[in-house]
């Protein structure tokens, strides 16, 4: 009996530390202050105050195609965003030299912060551990998460958006465990 309990809450557990649900539409953003790609200090307290919105998107790093692909949709449209008042905003755990890397892939222009500590992507509730075996797969083609992020944590952000209104509140979001599934732009326009 005492097995089968250990058993059923080592599940549990495992459940809870992948399940990850992200933020809901309608909570308050968490305020965060960040050192962007370019240097700049990205306050996003100060940006709400000075746009529409913000569109804050966490990707897992320059060796993901479906990111740079979302990024370069982003790229492209970059001008309908900002013409409904967004300040687009990207946040990733890779290092500055990956994020130069994911620059170079899609040629995006807006700003880029390197979550090294996770405090963003846990405070939105995006973060998760991969698991060994994922680490091996990944391993495999070539993806050394180690050298991508300069650690050993193993820590990706479920690939989430949020629309931010300049009030504070979430007002849209994309939250899908499938890695292969973003948010279109248009899905986005419609939502400022």
């Amino acid at each position: 009996m005492r097995k089968y309990l250990l058993l059923t809450i080592g599940i549990f557990l495992a459940l809870q530390v992948t399940a990850q649900s992200g933020l809901k539409t309608g909570e308050k953003a968490p305020k965060f202050i960040a050192t962007d790609n370019s240097g700049k200090t990205i306050d996003l307290k100060a940006l709400l105050k000075s746009h529409r919105a913000v569109v804050l998107f966490f990707y897992r790093g320059q060796w993901c195609p479906y990111c740079n692909k979302h990024i370069q949709q982003l790229q492209d449209s970059l001008q309908l965003l900002t013409d409904r008042g967004a300040y687009v905003i990207g946040v990733t755990p890779e290092t500055a030299a990956n994020i130069g890397k994911t620059i170079e892939k899609t040629h995006a222009s807006f700003s880029i912060i390197q979550d090294a500590g996770y405090k963003i992507m846990k405070a939105y509730g995006v973060n998760y551990t991969v698991d060994n075996d994922l680490f091996s797969k990944l391993k495999g083609y070539g993806v050394d998460l180690e050298k991508n992020n300069g650690n050993a944590d193993h820590v990706l952000p479920v690939p989430a958006t949020y629309i931010i209104d300049s009030t504070g509140k979430i007002i849209y979001v994309h939250f899908d465990k499938d890695y292969t599934k973003r948010p279109s732009v248009s899905t986005l326009l419609k939502a400022l």
